[in-house]
């Protein structure tokens, strides 16, 4: 039982940061988007489509975070000491997002400033994102059980990248939720981006997918060596039919579609990953296995989890459920 608590472990966690990719990922792409909406009643819509639901949205990035600390401290300590930076970034971001998302309903004349303020919060959170995971990518350099690499060893050209990649990604998320959630002429102007998006973010998957194995020798053997070709060969057949798919969707105008296929598009990229990293949580050296807590201790904790997920899976449903539906013009929840 002690060999598999790690493996249950990863999958929690796994789960977790997939769930806040997924619900904040569309979340933050609002406020990517909101340059490319001038009209002022348009923007209201936008962020009332999210209002009764960002801020919970936000739990799973907790519970990420705090299970990674409980299951395995070694790759909570390396990690966040080479990241320090663009978590803090990251983490600054979201705290003056959500302050701009709250006083930009209250303000009068400065509320354009509150607009600047959700939109420079949303990229940069997200840019910082992708910034992360670039850098966990690339690998972090270990000595012992410490960090050996320096504060701004993340600052390098392939995490950047995904960085860019990653507000693509997130815009593409939070066009398809607002194709989903509005009606009219603002949801016309999301059919007209979602096609542009999709384009570019399928050019960002496909320079990741060569640069990665390229740059990353083990990587490079992970693919393409048996049995591992055969659970990766899928991966990028899989995405081809989901963007074929997306794009007719878009063509002929369906409304939950293109919101539906972009996740299956973000799940893809995420398996991806997976399959190039496991079963190091610290790449390239650092398996699931050597950075896991004692049994006893994960033991304990799972216990707690196992509790707290069903609630939180329970209460997440019931919320998009009450507040289901489309948000027209003059129509909110503030």
């Amino acid at each position: 039982m002690s060999f598999d608590l790690p493996l249950v472990w990863a999958g929690i966690i796994a789960f977790g940061i997939f769930m806040y990719v997924v619900m904040d990922g569309f979340d933050l792409g609002i406020g990517i988007l909101f340059p490319f909406i001038r009209e002022e009643e348009n923007r209201d819509v936008m962020m009332n489509t999210v209002a009764p639901i960002w801020d919970g949205n936000e739990t799973w990035l907790v519970l990420g975070g705090a299970g990674l600390f409980a299951a395995f401290p070694l790759a909570y300590s390396v990690v966040l000491t080479a990241l320090y930076l663009p978590l803090i970034l990251m983490l600054v971001a979201l705290i003056f997002r959500g302050v701009a998302f709250e006083f930009r309903f209250k303000a009068k004349r400065s509320k354009h400033w509150w607009d600047k303020a959700f939109i420079g919060g949303s990229v940069l959170a997200t840019f910082s994102q992708g910034v992360v995971l670039g850098a966990f990518i690339d690998g972090i350099p270990v000595e012992g059980r410490s960090f050996a690499g320096g504060p701004l060893d993340w600052l390098a050209p392939f995490p950047v990248f995904t960085g860019l990649a990653l507000v693509v990604g997130y815009a593409m998320l939070g066009c398809g939720w607002l194709i989903m959630k509005t009606s009219g002429e603002l949801q016309q102007r999301m059919f007209r981006l979602m096609t542009p998006l999709t384009l570019v973010l399928l050019a960002t998957i496909a320079i990741v997918s060569l640069w990665t194995p390229l740059a990353h020798d083990a990587i490079a053997e992970r693919w393409f060596t048996l049995p591992n070709l055969f659970y990766f060969l899928p991966v990028p057949l899989l995405v081809a039919l989901t963007v074929f798919a997306l794009v007719r969707a878009v063509i002929r105008h369906r409304e939950i579609q293109p919101f539906v296929l972009t996740l299956a598009l973000i799940f893809l990229a995420y398996t991806g990953l997976a399959i190039s990293l496991w079963p190091n949580i610290v790449p390239p050296d650092i398996s699931i296995w050597q950075a896991a807590a004692p049994p006893k201790s994960q033991s304990f904790t799972l216990v707690g989890v196992l509790t707290l997920v069903p609630v939180i899976l329970a209460y997440t449903f019931y919320s998009y459920w009450v507040f289901r539906g489309k948000i027209n013009v003059g129509e909110g929840y503030h």
